[in-house]
């Protein structure tokens, strides 16, 4: 096992890491606030983005044995990520872009937060105590919960988020 990732000790590089992943998680939680009342609010969209795919990209650094689920999810989230910023930086929201940009962006936030359960399950006494091997009734049913109260806030977003468009013809924004 390395001591060092990027210079860093193994110890300092998850100190990183944790922060990168929590700071996308609060990052991407505003965001999804925005998209529920229609605004893009550029710089922490920004944020959110940078954060959560450094979250993935450092994550592949960890040592680890063939493929993980945490692997899995970070490629997953990256794939989520680009989707997303094609749909808003090169498709402007054009058709069928505004959804799929809110899903995809909503989709890389759950990632993320599942991602965070799984580690609060393995890393905090009293969660492991309940849910030891994360396939105990507890971490089912917390991840459940937080599966649907995503899918209810993706679906309200995807009806929500209409941002204001600039005409080419005179410059007016319009929503």
């Amino acid at each position: 096992m390395p001591a060092h990732v990027l210079g860093l000790s193994l110890a300092a590089f998850t100190h990183l890491h944790v922060a990168l992943s929590l700071m996308g998680i609060f990052a991407g939680l505003v965001v999804l606030l925005g998209l529920l009342g229609s605004e893009e609010l550029n710089a922490v969209t920004a944020l959110f983005v940078l954060t959560t795919a450094l979250t993935s990209l450092t994550g592949f650094l960890f040592p680890f044995k063939g493929v993980t689920p945490g692997i899995i999810f970070g490629v997953l989230s990256l794939i989520a990520l680009f989707i997303a910023i094609l749909a808003r930086y090169a498709f402007h929201y054009g058709g069928r872009w505004r959804a799929t940009y809110v899903v995809t962006t909503v989709l890389a936030l759950w990632f993320n937060v599942f991602v965070f359960i799984v580690q609060s399950f393995e890393k905090i006494p009293a969660l492991h105590a309940m849910a030891p091997t994360a396939t105990e009734m507890p971490f089912k049913i917390t991840q459940l919960v937080v599966l649907a109260v995503f899918i209810v806030l993706g679906i309200r977003a995807v009806r929500k988020f209409h941002p204001a468009k600039e005409t080419p013809e005179d410059g007016v924004v319009t929503a």
